[in-house]
């Protein structure tokens, strides 16, 4: 299992981060579906204030090129991008439509008994 952390910017207005939380407490089956078939196990979405941490735990296997392609081939995907996109804005230094950046981890810590 490869696990990795992305980082999103909402932009900083009550409404669109009001609105960005209500979203995603009734995701459609076909977004959950569509996150499973990419190879993705586990998904979390973490705030604070209008910043957002995203940890994904995949399969070996996982690609975010096999997603990009998973992603742009499916309608239902592309609705719900377009519709969570209004709320988000870019990273300082990343590209236009650029939302989730990868991050790289500097640390890591575990306790074995």
């Amino acid at each position: 299992m490869k696990t990795f952390v992305l980082i999103c910017d909402l932009k900083n207005e009550p409404e669109a981060i009001k609105a960005y939380v209500a979203c995603h407490q009734a995701v459609s089956p076909e977004i959950l579906k569509s996150i499973r078939v990419a190879g993705i196990l586990e998904m979390e979405i973490y705030r604070w204030q209008n910043r957002l941490v995203m940890i994904m735990k995949t399969e070996e296997e996982f690609s975010f090129e096999k997603k990009a392609r998973l992603d742009n081939a499916n309608p239902k995907v592309q609705e719900w991008e377009a519709f969570v996109g209004q709320y988000q804005t870019n990273l300082p230094g990343t590209p236009p439509n650029w939302r989730w950046a990868l991050t790289e981890q500097i640390f890591d810590f575990k306790f074995n008994k």
